[in-house]
């Protein structure tokens, strides 16, 4: 088994746990009515994408995600969460530096022994969710868990979705697909993006990610006979039916959008495997970008 596959089939008790901690890292996580930014890159921009969607959706406060290095300069905010598995990421580190005395500044990482720990004000470790793998799975959605119960918006029944993604097979003739789009709304567009880069990794793959009202408006035209178009969350009404209508394969996301995003994860390998890739070294990656000046 590949380190990414025995990570991302940990999820469920590391959800449990990030779940369970939650309170007790409640002064550092933002509080209700602040004005959020949260950022990232990579995987963990994606992360952030879902948490600041489901943040404002909840009536918490106005939130806002970036890309570590598209922090707007000069805009005003309470807080600035960092979600940074390594915490060393040169884009990461160098925006809490120019936040320093400024905005108050929280990082969720997985490293203890890492720069971060002095350039945030708070810091969260989620140590136990650390990988081993370049492709991030579990600290990802432990990250995201963290920040839903912290919301109120964790249950026992996202981790019975999570293990039910990981037992169950995936769709018949999912694997043997030429290209993969990927759909959200709302808090599941960060989701969606972040299972095109899952597939782009782990088994470089064609694969795309939109939000879901805006797949008619173009991307559609490239779905045909032997593609698939999967839906995180709730499809907008008859484009399950349109998609099917090109001739390719339509893939309904029932479970909740976390643990299909579990499934993505598991399409990953298993394209990986059929092309003879390994997904624990993908092509032109490391485990942390760090740059030099």
């Amino acid at each position: 088994m590949t380190h990414v596959e025995d990570e991302l089939n940990s999820q469920p008790e590391c959800w449990i746990r990030a779940a369970e901690e939650a309170a007790v890292h409640e002064g550092a996580l933002p509080a209700s009515g602040e004005r959020v930014a949260i950022v990232g890159c990579g995987t963990s921009f994606f992360m952030a994408q879902a948490a600041a969607a489901l943040r404002e959706q909840s009536g918490q406060g106005e939130t806002d995600a970036f890309a570590a290095s598209e922090f707007p300069a000069g805009r005003s905010y309470d807080r600035v969460v960092a979600l940074t598995r390594s915490g060393t990421t040169t884009e990461v580190l160098e925006l809490l530096g120019r936040l320093r005395g400024h905005t108050r500044t929280t990082a969720v990482t997985a490293d203890p022994h890492t720069p971060v720990m002095e350039s945030a004000d708070d810091v969260v470790v989620l140590g136990f969710a650390d990988e081993r793998s370049v492709v991030q799975t579990r600290f990802a959605t432990t990250a995201l868990t963290l920040l839903r119960a912290h919301l109120g918006l964790h249950s026992d029944a996202v981790v019975a979705d999570a293990r039910t993604a990981l037992d169950t097979p995936l769709p018949e003739g999912l694997v043997g697909c030429s290209q993969f789009t990927f759909l959200g709304r709302g808090w599941t567009v960060g989701l969606a993006n972040e299972a095109g880069l899952k597939m782009r990794e782990a088994s470089l793959a064609w694969t795309e990610a939109y939000p879901a009202m805006e797949y008619r408006h173009g991307p559609i035209s490239v779905t045909t006979h032997g593609t698939a178009t999967w839906m995180l969350g709730e499809a907008p009404e008859g484009l399950a039916e349109q998609v099917r209508g090109t001739g390719g394969l339509w893939v309904e996301g029932g479970l909740d959008p976390l643990a299909e995003l579990v499934r993505a994860q598991r399409l990953a390998v298993a394209v990986a495997a059929a092309r003879g890739l390994d997904p624990d070294r993908p092509r032109h990656l490391t485990r942390s970008v760090i740059l030099s000046h």
